[in-house]
């Protein structure tokens, strides 16, 4: 008892699960400032569910980061993939079709990221820059600057996928975006390629003078997000029965950082769980709630986030400087 009460143990615990105590302690505020219009179990489940999109590109995002990389072109990589699979819906009223062009595509924007970033040694940020400029451009060149309805006789069902509850209670979103986590959690953990993701953004030079091949690993980092925010895209189309070249996904690339940051994941790589984004997701979503809530004015949001990300990254520079010393 005395050992696990020892004041190093707490502040190792408490770094360890920063997120998970952020969420709790606002979950607690929330609850008595806004009482049972918050803990109403419709408004928790809107709340899960109009965050679980997010969710899921933030899962893809956390491993970028992991990584020491970034990636800005999320939200403009979701509005292109979405259309691609709505586009191959309608025209095919295959919804197998739709999705699997839909994953291919990411597959191939993510290997074009991966390996710009490190054949050439560009910095992320930089390349991903560009590619959110692209694709966004070719989504609204593509689709004359508007979207797509899902039409034929496949819609109702496409739009099932994430209109449908389970045991009438829990969105299917939901259901997707913790089934995902549960995965990418699983591989971080256990397999090589997860392991040596931490590595390479721990220390990239030790990692390759061990033999590994850090360029292969970055290309597969970017794969598995670019799958990731495919499939975020896939439903928000079914969610909305549409996707817009113009407005869908945009500031996703914000959201996702500040949940990934949020979560503990160091911005400078190398640290940083599957868990933690989820919470720091949660976070976002009951802050945005309680703002709803209060009647705070809707443009102000941005504001709230970038604050939240500035903190977050200052706490997370005092706990590596602690941790040096």
């Amino acid at each position: 008892m005395k050992s696990i009460l020892n004041k190093d143990n707490f502040k190792d615990f408490t770094n360890q699960n920063s997120a998970f105590i952020a969420f709790i302690g606002l979950f607690l505020l929330a609850i008595i400032t806004c009482g049972t219009t918050f803990l109403n179990m419709g408004n928790l489940m809107n709340i899960l569910r109009n965050n679980s999109i997010i969710g899921i590109v933030s899962l893809g995002a956390t491993l970028v980061i992991i990584n020491g990389s970034i990636d800005l072109s999320v939200g403009s990589q979701l509005a292109l993939t979405g259309l691609i699979a709505v586009s191959i819906i309608n025209t095919t009223q295959s919804i197998l079709l739709g999705i699997i062009i839909s994953l291919i595509s990411a597959i191939v924007f993510g290997s074009i990221t991966g390996w710009l970033v490190a054949k050439f040694d560009v910095p992320a940020f930089i390349v991903t820059l560009g590619t959110m400029t692209i694709y966004r451009s070719l989504s609204q060149y593509l689709f004359d600057g508007g979207g797509l309805l899902v039409s034929g006789k496949s819609a109702k069902t496409f739009i099932s996928i994430s209109n449908t509850n389970l045991f009438n209670v829990i969105p299917l979103p939901i259901i997707f975006w913790l089934v995902l986590a549960f995965i990418i959690s699983f591989f971080m953990s256990n397999t090589p390629t997860g392991r040596y993701i931490y590595a390479v953004g721990s220390n990239e030079k030790a990692t390759r003078l061990s033999g590994i091949n850090i360029n292969r690993v970055k290309v597969y980092t970017f794969i598995i997000s670019g799958v990731f925010i495919s499939i975020a895209g896939i439903v928000e189309a079914s969610r909305l029965g549409s996707i817009n070249s113009a407005s869908s996904g945009i500031s996703y690339e914000m959201d996702a950082i500040t949940s990934v940051v949020i979560g503990g994941t160091s911005m400078s790589g190398g640290r940083g769980r599957i868990i933690g984004t989820v919470f720091g997701t949660l976070t976002i979503g009951v802050i945005n709630n309680m703002m709803n809530l209060f009647g705070v004015p809707p443009f102000l949001v941005g504001a709230v986030k970038g604050m939240i990300i500035i903190i977050a990254v200052l706490f997370q520079k005092r706990l590596n400087i602690k941790e040096n010393n």
